[in-house]
């Protein structure tokens, strides 16, 4: 072939290239006019290592929850195969157990964890619980004050239990908790539209608030923790007496292993968008590496070992992504899906994940004959992300990510918008 046939050739297939991703620059060009946001998607093609489309790939934005992609790939390197739950120590007839963070005990969200509960309650010994290695703050940097009463932000701890919330009766004549830790006050006088029930900011008082139809509901409201609680409702749960302690960790404790495999609080995690699990599986990564519950260990650690190559520096300070405190760019979430992509099974991975059509935050979008999307949804007020793996009706996959920040029209718009573009990236590819 000829220099100035190869030259041809090379101009051709850019041009081609060109052409089939500008009609995707072109309709995000228009729907952030429309919507006047900012918006960042990046298109990959990781067989051929081929950027197919970068509209805005190199910015920042606020992640929301595609920060627990991070926190999985975290996860996936540090916690290994099975999930640490407690570490414990035997001094005469007393049995000393610090908590590593990790989140299954008695939460209804998970399997059954009764591997923590069998050894707690069947030991011989006297029970002592320290939270010396517990090194940082019940809420993360950058959280809203005033969610404290919603379960998407219950409190850290290193050693949670029943997910740290209690699911709140109210019946026809009084209230029910389980666990109950709460003391009840009603205002009859005060009638809104909708029944509400209230914590206080720095009290397990709750504060019940009458509506037009006063029925029976259930809510789930996160409890106010102090070590005292968690003594208590240990020896609540166990019938018998856990006592507290104030002991650093030994050099000679033991890990006691969860029942509770990794995948199953992934799943969690990844579909439900579970913020506790995150959090908390932040908190056993750096238990993991330096014996301190802090996730500021974890985060400095695995960005130094694992993500020094991203092309973009994150801006990464916390597990969940409740912090708007996070920035990503679209290209470097892009290229961390591929990190993922290269160490777990294809089999394995979409399983963990949100499926279009089928599971997760996007079960009831982005649906096909075949699911299409598989990834991770991320929403705060005025921002929607959505990034994973696009699997094309020709059956190439393709990882993408796209971030919406700072509109002011409903996210359904938006939503809808973004589904339109990629099934139309579904069906021409």
């Amino acid at each position: 072939m000829t220099l100035n046939c190869c030259c041809w050739l090379l101009i051709g297939l850019a041009a081609g290239a060109c052409s089939s991703s500008r009609f995707i620059t072109t309709s995000l060009q228009q729907t952030e006019k429309e919507f006047q946001d900012h918006i960042g998607f990046v298109l990959y093609d990781p067989a051929h290592k081929k950027t197919i489309c970068d509209f805005q790939g190199g910015s920042n934005f606020t992640p929301a929850s595609n920060t627990k992609i991070f926190t999985l790939y975290a996860s996936l390197n540090i916690i290994g195969d099975s999930i640490p739950a407690l570490r414990y120590t035997q001094r005469n007839d007393s049995l000393i157990f610090w908590g590593t963070g990790a989140p299954g005990f008695l939460y209804e969200n998970t399997s059954k964890e009764d591997r923590v509960y069998n050894f707690l309650k069947n030991s011989s010994s006297k029970l002592f619980f320290s939270s010396d290695n517990f090194q940082t703050d019940h809420f993360g940097s950058g959280w809203m004050w005033d969610d404290y009463n919603d379960t998407d932000q219950v409190e850290k701890t290193s050693f949670p239990i029943y997910g740290n919330y209690s699911i709140v009766k109210k019946l026809y004549k009084s209230f029910s908790a389980v666990p109950d830790v709460f003391t009840y006050e009603g205002k009859e006088s005060t009638i809104k539209e909708r029944s509400q029930m209230l914590r206080d900011v720095d009290s397990n008082k709750l504060t019940y608030l009458p509506g037009k139809t006063d029925r029976p509901k259930e809510w789930r409201i996160p409890f106010r923790h102090s070590d005292q609680l968690l003594a208590k409702l240990l020896t609540d749960t166990l019938k018998r007496e856990v006592s507290l302690i104030s002991m650093k960790l030994p050099l000679n404790t033991k890990y006691l292993y969860s029942s509770v495999v990794p995948d199953s609080l992934y799943k969690v995690m990844m579909q439900a968008s579970d913020n506790f699990i995150a959090e908390q599986l932040l908190l056993l990564c750096s238990e993991k590496i330096s014996d301190t519950l802090r996730s500021e260990i974890a985060i400095k650690y695995v960005k130094k070992n694992f993500l020094f190559d991203l092309p973009d520096a994150p801006v990464w300070v916390d597990g969940s992504g409740l912090s708007r405190y996070n920035l990503f760019t679209p290209r470097s979430v892009v290229r961390l899906w591929e990190k993922i992509y290269s160490m777990v099974p294809r089999e394995r991975l979409f399983q963990i994940l949100a499926i279009g059509g089928e599971k997760g935050t996007i079960k009831n979008y982005y649906k096909a004959e075949k699911p299409f999307i598989f990834g991770k949804t991320g929403t705060l007020s005025n921002n929607h992300i959505l990034s994973g793996y696009l699997v094309t009706k020709r059956g190439q996959t393709f990882i993408f990510s796209w971030m919406n920040n700072n509109f002011t029209t409903p996210t359904g718009e938006v939503r809808g918008s973004m589904e339109v573009l990629l099934k139309k990236i579904y069906e021409k590819y």
